[in-house]
């Protein structure tokens, strides 16, 4: 009995050494699942061409008042309101029976100026044949040569009265200055209009293309200007205008930066910019409010950090956190500019080569040992495509740069 208990306790002490064993194996194991896993992205630097969105409302390429320069009572109207006119249409046909009569009448005028020239014509010829043989004295052949000139005096007037009386009946026929869409008319039919009135009876605008009018900040323009004075950017103002409609959507037509006022409005602190936008659809109206993605620099070596991997404080102060030598992870603070597509452009605080972590980040702390992966590419990189002149690489390369670096 005795030898059974001693087995028994033998037994038990043998079990219990092989559990703490296999327990003491186990231990490592445990420990190396303990080790974090984050997700870096190793950066690298690219091209990529900057863009801003500026607001602004569109306006007509060309405006024209239609005006009487005669007096008389319309007529007719001859145009379609809200419709598309051409340069020479006409447009209103005003009362011109006085205007005949004097174009008739200065007509007249004219022939009797030629008839009376081509008498005097005759006699300046006979009397320099007389005056050779003494027949005619020599003053009365000047006055038959003077009464020519002025014959030929008198035709010349009563040409340009003809011509004045011919522009005047032209008036009496309001044409169209410009092509384009036609507003209301302010008129109707039998309606007194006089010259230079200071109401006009309708207006045609053209809007193909049509401008777009945007606003730019004081502040943002000088800091452009000092970049690229300082060789960090390059200009991009040869690059198309997108468009953005007021519901967020594309316009569909790319546009074309004209120039940037030289003086700043004083009210607003802001200078104004003028893009040039095809319109064959008539899509834009004049006073739409839009907003322009405009290039405003080619930064050659940028580095583009995920937007994950970038926390923001309460006082707005930016950091982020990098997988640094023996996989340690480290808090560096970071300066960023703006967004470029899904990524922010680093301005200090990161250099090409560093891996930051955009996965996993609320399971490590500051100084804690990683295993980190890289992120796997992207299917497709939101980023403004370089300029041509600035670097030849593909997207597919430049989403490559930055996911793998």
């Amino acid at each position: 009995m005795l030898q059974k208990k001693k087995a028994f306790i033998s037994g038990s002490l043998l079990l219990a050494a092989a559990l703490l064993a296999a327990c003491g194996e186990k231990q490592p194991q445990m420990g190396g699942q303990r080790t974090p896993q984050v997700t870096v992205v190793t950066l690298n630097s690219q091209p990529v061409t900057l863009t801003r969105q500026l607001p602004g409302r569109t306006s007509p390429y060309k405006v024209a008042e239609v005006r009487p320069q005669v007096d008389g009572l319309v007529k007719a109207q001859l145009f379609t309101e809200g419709g598309q006119v051409k340069a020479g249409q006409s447009l209103y046909q005003l009362d011109d029976a006085r205007y005949q009569a004097d174009y008739e009448s200065a007509k007249a005028s004219l022939e009797r100026a030629e008839a009376a020239r081509n008498v005097a014509k005759l006699n300046a010829d006979r009397s320099q044949a007389l005056v050779k043989s003494g027949a005619v004295s020599k003053q009365d052949n000047d006055t038959a040569i003077a009464s020519l000139q002025q014959a030929k005096a008198d035709v010349a007037a009563a040409k340009a009265a003809l011509q004045r009386s011919k522009i005047q009946l032209e008036f009496a026929r309001i044409s169209a200055p410009i092509s384009g869409r036609i507003g209301i008319s302010s008129v109707t039919q039998g309606a007194l209009v006089t010259a230079n009135q200071a109401s006009s009876l309708a207006t045609v605008q053209q809007l193909d293309p049509i401008y777009v009018d945007l606003t730019q900040s004081v502040s943002e323009l000088l800091s452009l200007r000092q970049a690229l004075a300082s060789g960090t950017m390059e200009s991009a103002d040869k690059l198309p205008v997108s468009v953005l409609l007021e519901d967020g959507s594309r316009y569909p037509h790319a546009g074309k930066l004209e120039f940037s006022e030289v003086s700043v409005d004083p009210s607003t602190g802001s200078v104004r910019l003028r893009v040039t936008v095809p319109n064959p659809d008539g899509l834009l109206l004049p006073g739409m409010y839009v907003r322009a993605e405009i290039g405003s620099g080619q930064r050659e070596q940028a580095i583009l950090v995920p937007q994950q991997g970038i926390a923001r404080d309460p006082k707005g102060n930016t950091s982020a956190m990098v997988v640094g030598e023996g996989d340690a992870v480290e808090v560096r603070p970071v300066k960023v500019s703006q967004t470029v597509g899904s990524y922010w452009l680093v301005e200090s605080g990161l250099n090409v080569g560093d891996r930051v972590i955009v996965e996993g980040l609320q399971k490590v702390r500051p100084g804690a040992v990683v295993s980190a992966g890289e992120a796997a590419a992207p299917a497709s990189v939101d980023l403004p495509a370089p300029s041509e002149s600035a670097h030849s690489k593909s997207g597919k390369e430049q989403a490559s740069d930055v996911s793998k670096g």
